[in-house]
């Protein structure tokens, strides 16, 4: 397979907040993942040190918080101060202790050095609760709710820039589901109410690929708005916990940008997508695992049919190559759709799918934790023209029995600010190895970065390294590099000129 890239011939900047990530109190991932007061590993905020140091090594860019179906019947207010008021989370049929609140996304999000992103209540809340929460993070001492956090001991607002209008509200399964028509009258008065705190926020509204959703909350508010929301779990396993093989999993990449498409054809033609930018605010190849979690009733029994069965996401032993280089490929798309892709946060960061995984003495990090660390500390912040000479297609069955062709091998050509031409070349074949040839103008020599386990069935566990990275020798070239893509692989290839 032959490629050419022009270097110098740039499409566009890419946002480093391509590489976000987003946590829910669901499971473990806050109470026992990030925030582990008592544990030894813990700081004296509570916080996991060993988790913060992982976030900070794939320089996390920005966290959504807090949910997620969390928090669409989630009163903030119970959760900051001193006098913290549990309640029972009608989403995830919890007790919910509120000890970590707002304040304490504020400190962890300062510890990481990331941006904060608050996805608001538009499920039960209303515009006034909305617009509350904001006096609380962002007004300097104006209003009860400002007096309130300085109360708490933060005299300097939290400045929390991002904000998310609901989550998910077109759904069924979400508390406070809405039609088309009342979310966008929703949308627009929160927004209004919400920009009146504080006009510089960057506000996001939650929609999905639907053109008569969409059409009601951008004609309804698109003038307050910076980015539309959308959200994929490809892999939809909530109820099952039936993991799609190796094969099925590569299925999907054969339309990972259909959304984006959708929506920005929409933008576009409503005169949108020069002032609105998709946040694909919620991803990752399996959806969670919570049965029954939306048909809760008689003859099920709360703690065996309902929570038990979430540990089962912790099953180290399911998170194989499949994801890894599921991953990679869907950063692949949102790096090739920068222009008009500008967020995009793996749902989760800590435990249930996510790329870190904590237990009592320590933590993993998933093959997905090395795919974001090599992208971030390795790829170019402008994405460069690239065009195929010569490729080539694998012929797969999706887990419903049907023939997808895909491309063998996913190319995405990049420059760093020091001048390097770096290309992420991803192999998808189970079995065969693919030779690649670049062709890169003055390019002198190499060095390949290569993400791989022995098999597509490698994983990290306790004690267990079956996804590793490798870094190969520098080598020379003239002009073009060609090199072996080894099966099943994520690799990352630098090229440096004369």
């Amino acid at each position: 397979m032959k490629y050419s890239i022009n270097p110098s011939r740039k499409l566009f900047d890419r946002s480093k907040m391509l590489y976000g990530h987003f946590i829910e109190h669901f499971h473990r991932q806050i109470y026992g993942g990030v925030y582990d007061p008592g544990n030894p590993l813990s700081d004296t905020d509570g916080f996991r040190t060993d988790v913060i140091k992982a976030m900070q090594d794939i320089e996390v860019p920005i966290l959504r918080w807090p949910g997620g179906c969390f928090v669409s019947a989630y009163p903030w207010k119970n959760a900051v101060g001193p006098n913290r008021i549990p309640y029972y989370d009608k989403a995830w049929h919890v007790e919910e202790p509120c000890t970590f609140g707002t304040d304490e996304y504020i400190k962890l999000c300062r510890k990481i050095g990331c941006e904060p992103y608050i996805c608001t209540n538009a499920g039960t809340g209303s515009a006034v609760e909305m617009s509350d929460w904001v006096e609380y993070c962002n007004l300097r001492t104006e209003g009860p709710y400002a007096r309130q956090r300085i109360a708490n001991g933060y005299e300097v607002p939290h400045n929390v820039r991002f904000w998310s209008i609901g989550n998910e509200n077109w759904g069924d399964h979400e508390i406070g589901a809405k039609s088309a028509a009342e979310w966008g009258r929703l949308v627009n008065e929160s927004a209004k109410m919400m920009q009146r705190v504080d006009p510089e926020l960057e506000l996001s509204a939650a929609a999905l690929p639907d053109l008569d959703w969409n059409l009601h909350v951008l004609r309804s508010a698109g003038h307050r708005l910076k980015w539309i929301s959308i959200h994929e779990y490809w892999d939809g396993i909530h109820q099952t916990n039936d993991f799609a093989t190796y094969e099925q999993s590569m299925a999907y990449t054969d339309s990972l940008d259909r959304g984006i498409q959708n929506v920005r054809g929409l933008l576009t033609a409503l005169g949108l997508e020069k002032s609105i930018k998709i946040a694909f605010d919620e991803w990752n190849l399996r959806g969670w695992y919570h049965p029954d979690f939306n048909t809760f009733g008689r003859g099920l029994d709360r703690q065996r049919d309902i929570l038990d069965p979430r540990d089962k996401n912790d099953d180290n032993r399911l998170y194989t190559m499949a994801d890894t280089v599921f991953t990679a490929c869907f950063l692949n798309t949102c790096n090739r759709n920068a222009d008009i892709v500008g967020m995009a946060n793996f749902a989760p960061i800590v435990n249930t799918r996510g790329c870190i995984f904590t237990h009592e003495n320590g933590i993993v990090l998933r093959g997905t934790y090395y795919v974001f660390q090599m992208y971030v500390k390795l790829l170019g912040e402008t994405i460069v023209d690239l065009w195929v000479q010569e490729t080539e297609k694998l012929t797969l069955t999706d887990r419903w029995g049907n023939k997808r062709m895909v491309d063998a091998v996913d190319i995405l050509a990049t420059r760093r600010a020091d001048g390097m031409t770096v290309v992420s070349a991803i192999n998808k074949d189970a079995v065969q190895e693919k030779m690649v040839t670049l062709e890169v103008s003055g390019a002198r020599q190499y060095r390949i970065h290569t993400l791989n386990g022995d098999s597509t069935e490698s994983y990290n566990d306790i004690g267990i390294n079956g996804i590793t990275c490798t870094v190969g020798e520098w080598m020379p070239c003239a002009d073009e590099v060609s090199v072996a893509l080894a099966p099943h692989s994520v690799n990352v290839i630098e090229i440096a000129a004369e």
